[in-house]
Formats: structure tokens, sequence, C-alpha cells
């Protein structure tokens, strides 16, 4: 494999599966999300930190990677990161408690965060300049497929041999992009060396925790002042961490603001946050819909997005080449728009009994709009950034989307959760009516408190623990289970409908923002090397 070393084309197939294989883990977990429920007897709250503490631990410290490339070199990083998520993965697979799984997903956040950063390093500095538009399309492709394609495959692992092979899945996966990495990857570095920011990181991983605990805790706390406390607090730490790195940017600083200098990279680094919203925000409601209230096996509920996967594939790379031909503007704008317009037909089509061929006509419309987004929306951010800078672009590009994905995760999770927790109050009232006086208010008080142990959505589960006394009639008590899962399934779907909204209205957000975007057209790789030469 020697003579390939340091080809363009082999470079960029090893750092997109490195980069595919961090992104997979990302949505194929939430298919599983019941299964682990059910098996590690964990609460949704819990399974939610199994979530987000992977990416608060990609968020966090992406920019930093990206600055240890340039001192250890891209190559050596993305390396190390590749065997760190591998490691970590097996970690994962093996874990018996919500605990142990939470630890090992924080090691598997801190592997991907090493890989993450140096794949666009390496294209920048691997393509020239009349190619990197195309190259880096390519990436920001791979970045739809992977998030998109998830649950599809993380249900066929999850329904035929265990939520434990989503992560196992990825240690041959592993192994192959290191041997890939280590025969054709070349090192590349500018020669310019730098210190770390510590205090920036520390600053920078403050604000993310305290957002993070806050948002998902926020229900079974009931939104006490401790947590608005550590609200406020992340708002102090996100100032105090923008006036440090104001003090830092004639040195060295963890966020180079000259980097927004650029309004197209300002304003799709603000994009790609609202799209990672996006995506936590479509799946995981759905999955535990389709799973908690459908009766879906993983498997199926991972098909049913299936051909949604394989239409944004298709027009994935096709998106990118009319963003290098026209500019991006408009097909960023015509992608997230019909991205909400799909979440929003989908959430018109929650309801109890629905058959999984009436959530085809809104995916497929959320399909082509993902499909049009993630090409496009890498190759116009990168479009001015210097070689050179190009580990910091992508480290403060990616760590913008993953706070994105934190964000999004969080808050949709707190919305849900609360949502969830008071549609289940009033359903359990409602249909209450029905059951004998004697175990009425035992089996309403049940579902009021409900969210304060932690609310409970795997499959075949009740979101309650409620037992009717002992004594009671077959017939009694098979009517209170049957109720109790109609107040589990309709308290699911009134819930569902408001939480799709928020994803919904910030993703039309970033649709708009697009208005700013500099439209540039790219005639002939001379005048798109004259146009960079011009930006420098």
């Amino acid at each position: 494999m020697t003579k390939w070393r340091g080809n363009p084309w082999a470079v960029l197939l090893t750092l997109s599966l490195g980069f595919f294989l961090t992104l997979l883990d990302l949505t194929a977990v939430n298919v599983a999300i019941p299964s682990m429920i059910d098996t590690l007897h964990a609460s949704l709250d819990e399974v939610l930190w199994v979530i987000n503490i992977y990416i608060l631990a990609l968020a966090a410290l992406l920019i930093t990677s990206g600055r240890l490339g340039d001192v250890r070199g891209p190559r050596t990083m993305f390396i190390g990161g590749v065997a760190l998520f591998t490691v970590a993965s097996v970690l994962c697979g093996l874990s018996q408690d919500p605990a142990q799984l939470i630890a090992a997903r924080a090691l598997q956040g801190l592997g991907a965060a090493a890989l993450v950063p140096q794949t666009m390093t390496i294209i920048m500095a691997t393509f020239p300049a009349e190619r990197r538009g195309t190259a880096l399309g390519v990436w920001g492709a791979v970045a739809g497929v992977a998030t998109i394609s998830g649950p599809t495959l993380g249900g066929l692992l999850v329904s035929t041999v265990g939520w434990r092979w989503i992560f196992f899945v990825n240690v041959p996966i592993g192994a192959i992009v290191l041997a890939m990495a280590v025969a054709l990857v070349p090192d590349v570095r500018h020669g310019a060396r730098r210190r770390l920011d510590v205090l920036g990181v520390v600053l920078a991983a403050a604000t993310l925790v305290c957002l993070t605990f806050a948002l998902t805790e926020g229900q079974r706390y009931d939104w006490n002042a401790g947590i608005w406390a550590l609200l406020g607090g992340a708002v102090l730490l996100l100032v105090v961490f923008l006036v440090h790195q104001r003090s830092r940017q004639h040195g060295e600083p963890l966020l180079p603001f000259v980097l927004f200098h650029d309004r197209n990279f300002a304003v799709m680094s603000f994009v790609s946050a609202t799209v990672q919203v996006g995506m936590l925000g479509l799946f995981l409601p759905v999955m535990i819909y389709l799973q908690s209230v459908l009766g879906f096996s993983a498997l199926k509920a991972g098909l049913v997005m299936a051909p949604a996967m394989v239409v944004s594939a298709v027009l994935s790379p096709v998106a990118g080449r009319m963003a290098d031909r026209f500019g991006g503007k408009y097909v960023l704008m015509s992608g997230l728009t019909l991205f909400a317009g799909g979440m929003a037909g989908l959430a018109w089509a929650t309801d109890v009994g629905r058959a999984w061929w009436e959530f085809q006509p809104a995916l497929l419309v959320t399909g082509v709009g993902i499909g049009c987004v993630f090409g496009p929306m890498v190759t116009v951010a990168m479009y001015n950034v210097k070689p050179e800078m190009a580990g910091a672009a992508s480290g403060v590009l990616n760590t913008i989307r993953q706070i994105g994905t934190v964000i999004g995760s969080a808050a949709v999770g707190a919305v849900l959760q609360n949502r969830l927790a008071a549609s289940l109050q009033d359903e359990a009232a409602k249909q209450a009516t029905d059951l004998p006086e004697s175990v009425r208010g035992q089996f309403v008080a049940a579902f009021d408190n409900a969210a304060k142990g932690g609310l409970e959505v795997g499959a075949g589960q009740y979101g309650t623990a409620f037992q009717p006394p002992p004594g009671t009639p077959t017939s009694l008590t098979q009517h209170i289970q049957q109720t109790a899962a109609s107040v589990f399934e309709h308290g699911v779907v009134h819930a569902m409908r408001p939480t799709l909204a928020v994803p919904i209205v910030v993703i039309a957000v970033g649709a708009v923002s697009c208005l700013l975007v500099r439209r540039r057209r790219v005639d002939s790789p001379r005048k798109a090397q004259e146009e960079v030469g011009a930006s420098g």
C-alpha cells in the first residue's frame, strides 16, 4: 500500500471512515434507548446521559485537540483518537449498569474529540485548492449519511444480536481505519508550535457541563432553584470564557475570533448548530415513539428511516457539486426548509395505532432536506479558510456543531420529559374514571410521581411502576394494565408534538439565516485558485 501513501482520495477514504465511525454511534444509540432502559434498569434521564456525556466530551475538547494536532501532528492525533475510540467501544459493550456505560461513553467521546478535527486539517493540506471544495463536500456528505443511517444499522443490531453490538461493531471498523491510517495518511504539519489555553478549556467544559446537567436533570428535580442556578452559571461562565478569549486574540486563543470575520464561516457555524438540534430532535423522540407506543422492534423502527437514508445518501454528493458550481446559499436554504417541513409532516402524522408507511411521505421529504444540507454547509464554511488555519477552523466548526448536539439532546430531552410528565398526568386523570374508585387515586398518583423517580419509557413499559393491591381480581388487574398502557401511549403522542416543534423552529431559523451567506460562483479551477489567493 506504500504507493497509495499520500494519495488524496485514499487519504479522504481513510479520514471519512474514521469520521463516519464517530457519528454513527451518535444516532445508533437513539434506537437502542428502549432496550437499554429495559436491560440496564435505567431511567430516561440516565439514558439521556449515555447520549449527552459522549457529545459533551466531544464538544468540550474538539478545539483543544485541534491545537494538539498542530503540536503533535494531525496524523498522530488521528491514529491515537481511533485507537482510544475503539477500546472505549469495547468497554461500552461490556457495561453492566448505567454508570459504567456513561463512563465508557465519556472515554469514547475523548477518542472522537482527538480524531475529528484532524480529518479536516489533513484534507485541507492534502487536496489542492481547486479540488478542496469537492473533498470537503464528500466529507460533509459522510456526516449526513452517518447520522441518518445510524438508526437503521442500530435497529438491525439491536434486534438481531442486542444493543451491545452497536458498540462492538466499531471494533473491526476501527481496526481497519487504524491500518489504513498508518499505511496511507501522510504526516502533514505547518511547523507552528502552539501552547494550549488550559483555562479556556476548563471554562468551555464547565459551561457545557452546567448547561447539559441542568437541561437533562431539570424535570427530575422539578426545575428547582439549583437547576436555575446551574443555567445562570452556564451563562456567566460563557461570558467569562468569551472575555478570556478576547484577551488572548493577539496570542494563541482557543477560539480565534478572526475566523468569524468571514461572514460565511460565521453563518455556517450557526447553521451547523441548528442542523444538529434538528437531527437530535428527529431521532430521540421518534425512536421512543416507534418502539414504545407502536410496538415496533428496533429493526423495524430503524427500517422506517431507511428510505430517507437512501435518499439522503444519493443526494448528498449531488448537492455538494451543486454548491461548488452555483454556490451553496440556495441549496442550503432549500434543504433546511424541506428538513423542517418534513418534520412538521411527521409531527402531524404521529398518533396511536399508525402503520409504518404512513410516516414515509414526511420522512422522504426530511431525507431530501438532509441530503441538501451537510455537503454544501461544510463547503461554504471552509471556502475562505487558509490551510494553516484549517485545524482551528475545523475545531471551531465541529465544536459549535457538537454544542448544537449537546443543546439539542438536552433541550429536546427536557421538553420531552416535561411534556410527557404533564400529558401522563392528564391522561391518567382522564382515563382513571373507568376504574373502580378504590384504585383510582393510587393509579393517578403513580403517574403523578413518575417523573420524580425518572421516567421509564422502554418497550413494553407504561411510564409508571404502579401495581394493583394484593387480592385484586385478575380481570380488574388486566383492565388496569390496559388502561395504563393506553395512558402511556396517548401521553407519549401528546408529548411528541410540542417536542418536535422545538427542532422545527430552530431549523427554520437556520434556513432564514442563510440569506446572510455571500453567494459565490466558481466557474473554473483557475478562478477558484484566484479567489482563494485573493481571500488570503
